[in-house]
């Protein structure tokens, strides 16, 4: 069987992300796509941070936190972003280019999070419960 991944019509691994899908520019949501998926998987999770602002602002920023139901993909539930926002927030650097990871996580149970939960609060629910998980990684400079 192939390995599950995540890939994304609007850039390649490790290449630059688009300016329109910055947080102060357009702020538009990447297209994520999700392929090969285990068969006992219930819910797929997505994170999507910069490790790269630990050293600007002291956190790895969050800036997307979803997950939904797997086949069923009928209700996405999303998590707070450190732009004190739910949904979508784009890559937005105090410092010149940034990396952003988009993290990919297959899990055998449903979760029972609430809209608007935090990062550390999807981590719990997922501990012990991750079949597989992969990464996207683009770049941003402002």
């Amino acid at each position: 069987m192939s390995t599950f991944s995540i890939t994304s019509e609007d850039f390649k691994e490790g290449e630059e992300i688009p300016k329109k899908f910055g947080y102060k520019f357009e702020n538009k949501q990447p297209h994520i796509e999700i392929h090969n998926v285990p068969e006992n998987t219930m819910t797929i999770a997505l994170i999507m941070d910069d490790p790269d602002a630990m050293a600007a602002v002291g956190k790895i920023w969050v800036h997307w936190l979803q997950f939904f139901d797997f086949p069923s993909k009928n209700l996405i539930i999303e998590g707070k972003t450190d732009f004190d926002e739910i949904g979508y927030g784009g890559p937005a650097p105090p410092n010149g280019r940034h990396t952003y990871i988009f993290k990919g996580y297959c899990l055998d149970i449903k979760l029972d999070l609430q809209q608007g939960y935090s990062k550390q609060e999807l981590e719990d629910a997922m501990k012990g419960h991750i079949l597989v998980e992969t990464k996207l990684t683009g770049t941003f400079t402002p």
